[in-house]
């Protein structure tokens, strides 16, 4: 199998580059990324020297850079990871997530068709689906109804894929997944913000009540559902993934601070943001019942060795962390923590 895997140096991306050459020896394996913020070829460490892992940097959006990417390559499969994700962003500025999260995908699609890639992967996310009421969880025939500019733009992008299945008749396959957490997370994300910021003492903002329940899944088991779907999914098929922990985020950010032995008087509450959808809960009984999938371990388990990791690489953390950081963090956070009194971040 040769692979295109796009997005390979960020977050999810990069562990599931980890995770198929660990798993699928013999799988070529070309890794594409753009290396804007969030993407990172330090989370490709030690990889350099893989004899089945080629790296490009390219734009999925940028036609020149896909024409140079699928020149020659013969794909078996695109798994499209790239993508613009983070809701604050999207909120204060829609444009890039147009260009990648809609533009891109399309260039993705038309490129796949023109060359005749076998299969089509796109990971997607649940807030696709919007806000859920106090009961019930979402399906894969759930409705689509997204609530902030993000979510918008990948909810246009899976309508995208589905066009190619139906029209173009193009093998392609839809993921919607949970909120991820685990090892190279860039820390505009709540686990990772939450995580720095308790090591350097700093003030922990909390959206609103903090009450939003969100399911969480670690990032290894993302990274095994995507393989099982790239391997026995069925064409033009949707399926959900999720850790079935499903929890307000007060809670992720009280264990946290008790894990770290750090006080629950670091946390700030501040003004929310808009369009925060108050609850996603993930239906995966397709996946697990189709395809045999099931998260590996516990969710304890799993934040643990989620700390462990950030407190073993304070070096990356810190490198992450540049002064592009620091003006977003300000940003984002910064009159929201003056208002409730909460003190600057210094290197958070």
């Amino acid at each position: 199998m040769k692979l295109l895997i796009t997005g390979a140096a960020g977050f999810i991306g990069s562990n599931f580059v980890r995770h198929m050459l660990s798993t699928r020896r013999g799988a070529r394996i070309v890794a594409c990324d753009a290396l804007t913020y969030a993407g990172n070829l330090e989370n490709l460490a030690g990889l350099e020297h893989d004899r089945w892992l080629k790296f490009v940097r390219g734009d999925i959006a940028a036609p020149a850079d896909m024409e140079a990417v699928f020149k020659g390559g013969d794909f078996d499969a695109v798994v499209n990871f790239a993508a613009e994700t983070h809701v604050d962003r999207s909120l204060s500025d829609v444009n890039p997530f147009i260009r990648t999260n809609i533009v891109g995908v399309q260039l993705l699609l038309d490129m796949c068709r023109r060359c005749r890639v076998g299969r089509f992967l796109q990971v997607s996310t649940d807030e696709v689906y919007g806000s859920l009421g106090a009961e019930g969880r979402f399906t894969e025939s759930s409705p689509i109804q997204p609530n902030n500019p993000y979510a918008a733009t990948k909810a246009g992008a899976d309508f995208l894929v589905r066009a190619a299945h139906e029209s173009h008749k193009l093998d392609t396959v839809i993921t919607r997944c949970s909120n991820n957490f685990g090892p190279y997370q860039f820390p505009e994300k709540l686990m990772p913000l939450m995580i720095a910021n308790a090591l350097d003492d700093k003030p922990l903002p909390v959206y609103g009540d903090g009450m939003h329940v969100r399911d969480w899944i670690y990032v290894a088991d993302h990274c095994t559902a995507i393989d099982a779907v790239l391997r026995k999914g069925a064409a033009g098929g949707i399926y959900n993934i999720g850790g079935g922990h499903d929890v307000p985020n007060i809670e992720i950010v009280r264990t946290i601070l008790r894990l770290l032995k750090k006080p629950d008087s670091l946390i700030r509450h501040v003004a929310d943001r808009p369009g925060h959808d108050r609850r996603y809960a993930m239906d995966c009984r397709k996946i697990r019942r189709t395809l045999g999938w099931r998260p590996a371990g516990t969710f304890e388990a799993a934040m643990g060795r989620t700390i462990r990791w950030y407190l073993d690489n304070r070096g990356w953390l810190d490198r992450v962390r540049d002064g592009a950081y620091l003006r977003y963090y300000d940003r984002m956070y910064g009159k929201r923590l003056s208002a409730v009194g909460g003190r600057g971040h210094g290197k958070a």
